[in-house]
Order: structure tokens, then C-alpha cells, then sequence
């Protein structure tokens, strides 16, 4: 997450219910393999990136469907991986690899880019009307290099069929946070429907002004954007510390964060148009 000074606002979601006669199907990856994932964070950002072109091969998505993006004038590149679904309207799970110098980067942002291949790997098993992409964005802490980079080689076409893209960026310090500011109204309103649905907590809080992240140049496109995080006033400061380390993580919470998230997609790949 770009930014070390963050504003925070907490806010309430509204309620909607689900269907019970129309559940969502998804396959719940394993803590433990969840957990062995996070746990192959690196300190070298190239390290990072062949790890999640690896983990992700192990996951499934190899072959045609696994791509490196180059970035002008930069080292790294995106981490693309394609979950083809029976239409050309795309839901993009997108999370940034890289981290700052301080700390090991296991919160920010190894939670979040590590948990791509799992929630690929949650879905390929059930076909799917919508196509996910799950990309792992370089030089976000450069000031959000890799996705911009994403979107500015986005035709008019593909920016229309991007039904939705969701953010996730500093996951596990606590029960999951959407950052409501930062996300489609409609959006947020669904996972607060799923979290309620399968009785794992979900808040809003906000990180606003110094704070900001991936689905940023999205927005900007007016893709509607869901930012999944799990930061608190009282925890922020773990992020670009020496604090950010395996041990700052809850692997309760940061499972539930990935078990919500995982059904989550399932259901919105039902209920977007």
C-alpha cells in the first residue's frame, strides 16, 4: 500500500440478502496450503515475482494462460494469469508483489499477492460465465507503476468489458476491512451480503488522502473497484516498518479474509451482468 501517514474513517455497509436457493460453488483451498504460500515471501522483489509465476503454475494456470507484462523503464514486470470464463466481460483480482526496503513485506503486500493463486485455484474448478484475471502488480510502492502501466494498455473495448476490479493489498493484521471510499458502492454492498451469508466479519474502514493503491487507475477509467484490506488505525504503522514480518500476520484472520474472498467472487461472477 502506498503511503505511511493514513486518515481513517470507519463506516457501516448496507445489508442485502442472498438467495439460499442459489448458493455459490467454490473450492476452499486448505489452510495449510494457504499458509506455505505466504510463507515463501522474499526480501528481493525479483524472488517475489518467480515465486508467484510458481505458485501459480503449481495452482494451475501455467502455460498460455500464465503471462509476464513488461513495464517501461522498469525491471519487473505484471504477473497475469487467466481464468477463461463462457464470456469476454472480465473480473480482475489484482494484488502488487513489490515492497519497500523496511520490513520483509509479508503484509504489504505478499498477503495479498500471495493469496492469487488460491483464489484462482478456489474457481477453475466450476466453470464460470465471467473471465478472471489475477495479476500481480509490480512497483505499486514506486507510486502505482504496474498498474497504471496495466490500464494504459488497455483498449476502449477491454476497459468496457472490466465488470469489476478488486484490490487486495495488506491483508491479515485483523478481521477483513473494505475501503469504502475506494470501492463501487454496489460492490462493497455484496460482500457485506456474502460476509453476513457466511458469518465471517467484514468492516469499513477508510484510509484516505496520504494513503492509496492499485484500483486507483482503475477508477480513474470509472471501472467499478472493491478495495479489500485489513488495516486499523492502531495497525497501519506495521506497513513500511521493520515490524512487517511474518509475525505481525494472523493466520486466523487471514485465512477467513481468503475463505470470504473466495466466495465473494463466486457470487459476483453469478451476479454481474
Amino acid at each position: 500500500m502506498v503511503g505511511v501517514l493514513l486518515v481513517f474513517g470507519a463506516g457501516l455497509l448496507s445489508d442485502k440478502s442472498i438467495a439460499q436457493e442459489n448458493p455459490t460453488r467454490f473450492k476452499l483451498v486448505s489452510r495449510e496450503f494457504v499458509d506455505e504460500r505466504l510463507r515463501r515471501f522474499s526480501d528481493d522483489n525479483s524472488i517475489r515475482e518467480a515465486t508467484l509465476k510458481a505458485v501459480f503454475s503449481e495452482a494451475g494456470c501455467a502455460g498460455e494462460h500464465l503471462e509476464e507484462q513488461p513495464i517501461k523503464h522498469e525491471k519487473l514486470p505484471n504477473v497475469i494469469c487467466t481464468l477463461a470464463g463462457a464470456s469476454q466481460s472480465v473480473i480482475l483480482v489484482g494484488a502488487h508483489y513489490d515492497h519497500v526496503l523496511r520490513g520483509d513485506g509479508v503484509v504489504d503486500n505478499w498477503s495479498g499477492a500471495a493469496l492469487l493463486p488460491s483464489l484462482f485455484e478456489s474457481l477453475q474448478e466450476e466453470p464460470r460465465k465471467h473471465t478472471f484475471l489475477f495479476v500481480g502488480f509490480a512497483a505499486e510502492e514506486e507510486g502505482l507503476i504496474g498498474s497504471a502501466s496495466y490500464v494504459r494498455q488497455l483498449a476502449p473495448a477491454q476497459i468496457a468489458n472490466m465488470k469489476a476490479m478488486i484490490n487486495l493489498d495488506s491483508l491479515g493484521l485483523g478481521p477483513t476491512k473494505v475501503w469504502l471510499t475506494h470501492s463501487d458502492k454496489d460492490l462493497a454492498t455484496d460482500l457485506n451480503a456474502v460476509a453476513n451469508w457466511m458469518k465471517l466479519p467484514l468492516a469499513a474502514v477508510n484510509a484516505d488522502q496520504v494513503g492509496d493503491d492499485d484500483s486507483t487507475p482503475f477508477r480513474k477509467l470509472r471501472v467499478p473497484t472493491l478495495m479489500i484490506h485489513s488495516i486499523t488505525q492502531e495497525t497501519f504503522r506495521v506497513l513500511h516498518s521493520n515490524r512487517d514480518n511474518l509475525s505481525a500476520l494472523r493466520a486466523d484472520d487471514y485465512y477467513d479474509s481468503y475463505h470470504l474472498i473466495a466466495g465473494y467472487l463466486a457470487y459476483v461472477d453469478k451476479m454481474l451482468d
